[in-house]
C-alpha cells in the first residue's frame, strides 16, 4: 500500500521557518518524483516544489525560490522541505505528493503525481 505521511507544519510567525517531511512507503522511491504542494482557502493547489529522486533535478516555484529548499533522503525514502523566511502568503495546507510515469519534474504539475498524502496545515501570522 502506498502511503505519504506529512509532518513539521505549524504555526510561525512571519519571518521563521518551518521543515516540512513526507516519508514515503510501498513503492520503489528512487522511481518517482516527490512534489510538495500547496492550497490555500479559495485557491487552486499549486506546486511548491519538485525533486526527482533519481537525479536530484529540481523545480522551485518563483514565489518561493530562494526560502525553500527541497532535498531527498533516499536511504530514509523521505523529502523534505525546509521553509525559511515565511510570509502570511505561504499560508495553506501543503500536500506531498509522488509520481511516475510522465512526470516532468521541471513542470511541478499536481496533475502529474499519482499518490498524495492527507496534508499538513502551516500557518504563518503577521
Amino acid at each position: 500500500e502506498v502511503q505519504l505521511v506529512e509532518s513539521g507544519g505549524g504555526l510561525v510567525q512571519a519571518g521563521g521557518s518551518l521543515r516540512l517531511s513526507c516519508a514515503a512507503s510501498g513503492f520503489t522511491f528512487d522511481d518517482y518524483a516527490i512534489g510538495w504542494f500547496r492550497q490555500a482557502p479559495g485557491k487552486e493547489r499549486e506546486g511548491v516544489s519538485c525533486i526527482s529522486s533519481s537525479d536530484g533535478r529540481t523545480y522551485y516555484a518563483d514565489s518561493v525560490k530562494g526560502r525553500f529548499t527541497i532535498s531527498s533522503d533516499n536511504a530514509k525514502n523521505t523529502v523534505y522541505l525546509q521553509m525559511n523566511s515565511l510570509k502570511p502568503e505561504d499560508t495553506a495546507v501543503y500536500y506531498c505528493a509522488a509520481g511516475a510515469h510522465g512526470v516532468v519534474v521541471t513542470r511541478c504539475s499536481n496533475t502529474e503525481y499519482d499518490y498524495w498524502g492527507q496534508g499538513t496545515q502551516v500557518t504563518v501570522s503577521s
